[in-house]
């Protein structure tokens, strides 16, 4: 790799905050954090690095309040590089750039999503980020589910290979998909049926069982006729929550049903859907909204279910402990605000606790982990979001396929597609 440029897509997507300045910065450098061992890989055989990333949605144009500076700035902090932000994303200026760096040294290019053909993987834009650069490495698991210029269009172009952390994150949620330990309790939660659908269908025939909590709960209780008052639920959410009841073994809560045991082998549709026992519900979605804790899941009129109560939370807390494996993804209720937050709280530290493999899959429930100092507590705490859900739905993402598509140009590096 010494003297090669090569182009390194990275997930830099990361919240940006102000400083005492007034300066924007990184308010979470989880992401880039996670960025790094590849990075240091590269540089270590004397690579030249040119990265690549979005940073929320600009929609095709240039929004100053979206350019990756500060991230460069929390770059060269966490390296010893000589760290350089480009003017664009591609261009002559740009080009230069690129040919004038040193082994070891880093060119970060402007937000991708200012280039209206990066979401569109427009194939003069997929060019032009080829022209840059010798090699393609792709680190960014969390757009992997994105066919755009900089993940999909370029690689068909270089000589390319996953990085590090892609290559961590496929292998990991694809144990937990080919050959997880026994029981295997996946933990569900999130707004929309609709948006987990497929993931439910998923654990059905993989699980031992299926904890739902958060919004998602309530399209299930009504399913089974019980009343959610002002509970956010859609018509067709309580269809498919009926169409997976059917599909479930059974459906808790029921009197003293112990915590998980292994499912009988062969037997494809053996997981338990556990719904909440009792809930914590409020007039509104506010901190200051008057609560209550039900001791059931009747909700009256003209109240929210906001959180899983504390009885539903020591359930799951006691699934979650005899396990041997678990998969978390989406919060327990609205844990942003503190009155809502108990549900969520008690599953990050009965996932932080478990003595099993435990695998948190981003979004939400990454930035719960975060919220209690519980991040660096679990075996696998994914940087994807959409990406991972729609790999444990067995989906194809074009990110992964074009680096294993045999028309594609082959990796120089580390064999097999990774570098």
């Amino acid at each position: 790799m010494r003297g090669r440029r090569v182009l390194v897509r990275v997930d830099f997507n990361v919240p940006l905050g102000t400083g005492p300045d007034g300066a924007p910065i990184v308010a979470d450098d989880t992401r880039i954090r996670a960025a790094l061992p590849t990075i240091e890989e590269l540089r270590a055989h004397g690579a030249r690095l040119v990265l690549i990333s979005h940073l929320g949605r600009p929609h095709g144009k240039v929004v100053p309040e979206l350019s990756l500076a500060p991230v460069v700035s929390r770059l060269c902090e966490l390296t010893d590089a000589h760290v350089m932000l480009a003017p664009a994303v591609v261009g002559e200026d740009v080009r230069a750039l690129t040919e004038r760096l040193s082994d070891g040294e880093i060119l970060v290019l402007e937000n991708a999503r200012f280039e209206p053909g990066e979401t569109a993987n427009d194939p003069e834009l997929a060019r032009a980020l080829a022209a840059l650069a010798d090699v393609y490495v792709d680190d960014a698991f969390g757009v992997a589910h994105r066919a755009h210029a900089s993940t999909e269009g370029v690689a068909h172009l270089l000589p390319s290979a996953a990085g590090r952390l892609l290559e961590r994150e496929v292998v990991t949620l694809g144990k937990i998909l080919e050959d997880p330990a026994h029981p295997l309790v996946a933990v569900l939660g999130g707004s929309k049926v609709a948006d987990k659908i497929a993931a439910i269908d998923r654990f059905l025939g993989l699980a031992d069982a299926i904890l739902i909590g958060g919004a998602m709960c309530f399209p299930f209780l009504a399913a089974e006729g019980h009343a959610i008052g002002a509970s956010l639920c859609d018509s067709d959410d309580v269809e498919h929550a009926r169409e997976a009841l059917a599909r479930a073994t059974e459906c808790l809560p029921r009197p003293q049903r112990p915590a998980s045991t292994p499912r009988t082998a062969g037997d494809r549709n053996a997981a338990r859907l556990c719904l909440p026992r009792d809930l914590v519900i409020g007039e509104r979605l506010s901190a200051d909204s008057p609560t209550r804790v039900l001791a059931g899941v009747e909700v009256p009129a003209g109240w929210m279910g906001l959180d899983i109560g504390p009885a539903t939370s020591a359930l799951y807390a006691e699934e979650i402990a005899a396990a041997g494996a678990v998969f978390w993804n989406g919060p327990m209720g609205a844990f942003e605000l503190a009155p809502f937050a108990g549900g969520t709280r008690a599953v990050a530290e009965a996932v932080a606790a478990a003595p099993g493999t435990t695998v948190v899959g981003g979004g939400d429930s990454a930035a719960a982990l975060v919220q209690f100092g519980l991040e660096r507590s679990v075996d696998h705490l994914s940087t994807g979001g959409g990406a991972t859900l729609e790999l444990i739905e067995g989906r194809t993402l074009p990110g992964l396929h074009v680096l294993t598509d045999r028309r594609s140009p082959r990796s120089p590096i580390g064999g097999a597609g990774v570098a």
